[in-house]
């Protein structure tokens, strides 16, 4: 089970005691105080780089294991993550977690041997809130920790947690915030448990981190390595997404991240150590191809699944033995996909990526004043490919066939992921021009996607004895035909907008 668990930590004095909490007048009303005690007990590698993420993973008795992830919404003030509840039983004589909680935490790990890092021992007094109604709102807890580490002082420290619920509003969490101050809970502090547990260690930096840059204009290796990083974070990110499989998403953009860095490499290859990009690119392929296969079935049945709604009643059963099909080839795709991500060869491909993402094989580069500048090594890396994209689409006949089609496509995708990875050092000019090649990407995307819809329904009816469900693939492909045949017409105009010179200036 998943949940999404967003809270607002506060420091409480000495000899805090929670306040009431019912506020009519802002909405908020109380239930009485319970108190609880729980033990947990967390797990990480030598070098705790499960903690030093943002992550979690425990175990605490009844509930059990629990795996707890970053997320972001944009709010400084609340501690977001996305919480996992898995089941299994303490394993061995030092409780190890199984595997299905250690593959949430594996792209964290990377195999790294994982074992009990310290036991938090907290009394919780707790607070249920609801509003008017009577609808839960959310909840406030006072914690009295006592945190046992190896080898270590026993640490002891209080925290207050704010967490609402959806049914909140701006209105009941001000005028929770502002009881919990009036009597004496002090600053907000998004530290975790844990952290405050382990002390300095636990607070150092993850194993990937996306670099700032300041305010004058980038080295151009700097903004190559901003790129690296955030392609290498956003893998990192959605690995546990792509093993659950609950959201499409999930695999998506882990694919995306393994060809925007594949890309990556391309691009800026004239500042890269030419072996050690081509090695690291070739082995991104690998996985890019493994995230593809769950990818391309997931796009494929959402492209389907409506259009049977379209056909006539007589013909949607057979229609829907044909997405049965499917989503047999997509689940045998992800069997292939977890394997992958369960083995040595992935969990070696990430390290070489976390070593990438913060120290790249950058090629020694003096600047010898005749076009050698940051400013202009820049704008070559990102007209280079713009360049290749115009000649594809200039080598165009009148009618071209699906494939050119695709090509110009894959020239757009990299023109756009050119201009992306630049925008740190060129700002609005260079994410306007992305942004347009973007739609030209998109519509060609469509006809692609559409195209190869199309095809896939042309072989399943040659594939199957069954009339009706030949028939019915025949119509979703007719469907699929005149969609192909609608992005055909539309994308010369998404050129026309993405072509204009006044989009290149800064180039």
């Amino acid at each position: 089970m998943s949940t999404a668990e967003r809270e607002i930590k506060l420091v409480p004095p000495s000899g805090f005691h929670l306040p009431p909490l019912t506020d009519p007048g802002g909405g908020v009303f109380a239930s009485p105080e319970s108190t609880a005690t729980l033990v947990a007990t967390y797990y990480d590698t030598t070098d705790l780089r499960i903690t030093r993420a943002g992550a979690s993973l425990r175990y605490r008795d009844p509930e059990g294991w629990t795996v707890k992830l970053p997320r972001s919404d944009g709010d400084a003030q609340i501690l977001s993550r996305d919480e996992h509840h898995v089941a299994g039983e303490r394993g061995g004589e030092d409780g190890a977690p199984p595997e299905s909680a250690l593959d949430l935490v594996r792209s964290l790990t990377r195999g790294a041997p994982i074992a009990s890092v310290a036991t938090l021992s907290t009394t919780r007094t707790t607070v249920l809130l609801h509003d008017a109604h009577g609808r839960a709102i959310g909840e406030v807890v006072d914690d009295a920790v006592v945190a046992t580490v190896p080898l270590a002082d026993a640490v002891e420290f209080g925290e207050i947690e704010v967490e609402l619920g959806d049914g909140a509003t701006d209105a009941h969490r001000a005028s929770v915030l502002a009881r919990l101050r009036s009597a004496g809970a002090t600053s907000i502090d998004l530290t975790p448990k844990i952290v405050r547990a382990l002390g300095a260690h636990a607070a150092r930096p993850a194993d990937v981190v996306v670099p700032e840059l300041g305010a004058s204009f980038p080295a151009a290796e700097d903004v190559a390595r901003r790129a690296i990083a955030t392609a290498v974070d956003r893998l990192i990110t959605f690995d546990p997404a792509a093993r659950l499989g609950l959201d499409p998403e999930g695999v998506h953009q882990a694919r995306v991240a393994t060809r925007r860095l594949r890309s990556d490499l391309r691009t800026f290859r004239s500042l890269i150590d030419e072996r050690w990009g081509t090695e690291l690119s070739d082995e991104l392929r690998w996985l890019t191809d493994v995230f593809g296969a769950v990818r391309d079935a997931d796009v494929l049945f959402d492209r389907l699944e409506p259009n049977v709604a379209l056909l006539p009643d007589v013909d949607r059963e057979p229609a829907k033995r044909i997405l049965d099909h499917l989503r047999s080839d997509e689940e045998r795709a992800r069997e292939q996909l977890l394997r992958a991500l369960r083995s040595e060869r992935y969990d070696a491909l990430l390290d070489r990526l976390v070593l990438a993402a913060a120290r790249p094989r950058f090629l020694l580069r003096v600047d010898d004043g005749d076009g050698d500048s940051d400013v202009a090594v820049l704008r070559r890396i990102a007209r280079r490919p713009w360049h290749q994209l115009a000649d594809a689409v200039e080598a165009l006949g009148d009618d071209p066939p699906d494939v050119e089609l695709h090509g110009v496509r894959i020239r757009a995708k990299r023109a756009r992921y050119a201009a992306e990875a630049v925008v740190p050092a060129f700002g609005k000019p260079a994410h306007a021009y992305a942004r347009r090649v973007t739609q030209l990407q998109t519509v060609l995307g469509e006809h692609q996607d559409a195209v190869v819809a199309a095809e896939w329904l042309r072989r399943a009816a040659a594939n199957t004895n069954d009339e009706s469900t030949g028939f019915a693939a025949g119509q979703l492909a007719a469907i699929e035909y005149r969609s192909a045949e609608r992005s055909r017409r539309a994308w010369p105009d998404a050129w026309r907008r993405a072509s204009r010179k006044r989009l290149r200036e800064w180039l």
